[in-house]
């Protein structure tokens, strides 16, 4: 059975710093792209990080280019997301995926295996 479990979230002042860990279990999925989303309740999911199977290529959503950096352990089935100069727009429920190819892929659609989620919470 296929788990995705991140962890690192919390609750930091804006300026701060959170770095995320999602660990991927049941399988190995080196070679296959993996993103992190983000949800506020009443808005859509909304894309902020790939890393390609090979970990060579990124891609960052506009809103957190600069400030967040996605990296990943492929011998860890792991990846993370580290967080810097957090603002309160950033609070959200953080997910990561697996997604159904090696390249990097920013639609939901595009990820086949999610997890539960880790909160972070910025205070202004």
């Amino acid at each position: 059975q296929v788990q995705l479990v991140e962890s690192g979230g919390g609750l930091v002042q804006a300026g701060g710093s959170l770095r995320l860990s999602c660990t991927a279990s049941g399988r190995t999925f080196s070679g296959y792209t993996m993103g992190w989303f983000r949800q506020v309740p009443g808005k859509e999911r909304e894309f902020v990080a790939t890393i390609s199977g090979s970990g060579s290529w990124t891609s960052y959503a506009d809103s957190v280019k600069g400030r967040f950096t996605i990296s990943r352990d492929n011998a860890k089935n792991t990846v993370y997301l580290e967080l810097n100069r957090l603002k309160p727009d950033d609070a959200a429920l953080y997910y990561c995926a697996v997604g159904n190819t090696g390249r990097v892929v920013v639609r939901p659609t595009e990820y086949d295996y999610w997890g539960q989620g880790t909160q972070v919470t910025v205070s202004s």
